[in-house]
This record gives structure tokens, C-alpha cells and sequence, in this order.
């Protein structure tokens, strides 16, 4: 793989079903692992589309395929930051952090101060990976219907380097 540049999906990208599908094979993991399950069971590319026309999806691609994506969307204090995936056969490589540096390129060019995410709080080799780029806990939350912590939000300053 050449140096991976992480470029921005417009709504028509016809990478979009190869995100789709990226999606889908790195979360699998997760079935059965995660209460409630992932709202990626619901996602479909006209989803990705919209995300990418009302928010934001970043891709690194290989030979034209989708090997890395991540989704952001901006709120008043922060850059949300959803769905970070990279391909088993991709891992290890910086894919993550190239395309965390990119939001945080967006969130300083939209002046947002910070990044922030939610991970499943079964999660736990997750939480170490983003901490590993900068994220630290800031709260937990429970889904609709759950009296126990099913999520927890970590947050990074956009300035982190």
C-alpha cells in the first residue's frame, strides 16, 4: 500500500457501497459481544450517503477499495466522531490515527474545540486504542431501556498532537 491519504466521500461517491461493506466485516466482531446491538445493522448506503451529504466520511482506500473509514458530524462543542473501521489485513499501519488526524484538521478548520465518540462499553481493547491517540473518558451512558452503563464518551482537544 503507497502512502494512504484519507480523502472526504461526497453523496454520489461510488465508494460508498465499499464503505458499506467495510463497515459490516469489521464490526462483526461485535455480534453477540455488544447489548444493545450496533445501529450498523441498521445502516444501509443510502445512510452512508446522507451521513456523507449532512456530516462527513473519510476513506483510505487500497487499489481503489475502502480499507479504513470514518464518520464525523459537527456539534456545537465538539466534532462527533462515529464508525472509525479498518480491515483486518490494514491494522497496525496508522490507518486509525491518519484518519482521526483528518477530523481533527476539520473540527480546528470548523473552530470546534474537541473531538469526541462513544464506544460500547464492552469495548475495553477499543478504549485502549483510543487512548493510545488521545481520547480520554469523559462519561457513561446507558441506551434507552438499559439502568446499567452500555457506552462510554471519550473526548481529545483538537489541537492533540
Amino acid at each position: 500500500m503507497s502512502e494512504p491519504h484519507p480523502r472526504r466521500l461526497s453523496a454520489e461517491d461510488p465508494a460508498i457501497p465499499g464503505v458499506l461493506l467495510l463497515l459490516r466485516t469489521a464490526f462483526a466482531y461485535m455480534e453477540g459481544r455488544i447489548d444493545p446491538p450496533s445501529s450498523l445493522t441498521r445502516l444501509t448506503g443510502v445512510g452512508v450517503s446522507r451521513h456523507a451529504a449532512q456530516g462527513m466520511v473519510w476513506v483510505v482506500e487500497d487499489a481503489g477499495r475502502p480499507v479504513a473509514c470514518l464518520f464525523g458530524m459537527p456539534q456545537p462543542e465538539a466534532l462527533y466522531l462515529g464508525k472509525l473501521a479498518v480491515a483486518a489485513p490494514h491494522r497496525g499501519l496508522g490507518l486509525s490515527r491518519r484518519l482521526i488526524d483528518a477530523a481533527a484538521d476539520e473540527a480546528r478548520r470548523l473552530g470546534l474545540p474537541a473531538l469526541e465518540l462513544e464506544s460500547r462499553i464492552e469495548l475495553t481493547e477499543t478504549h485502549a486504542a483510543l487512548a493510545a491517540l488521545g481520547f480520554a473518558k469523559v462519561a457513561e451512558t446507558a441506551h434507552q431501556g438499559f439502568d446499567r452503563p452500555t457506552s462510554i464518551t471519550m473526548r481529545r482537544p483538537a489541537e492533540y498532537r
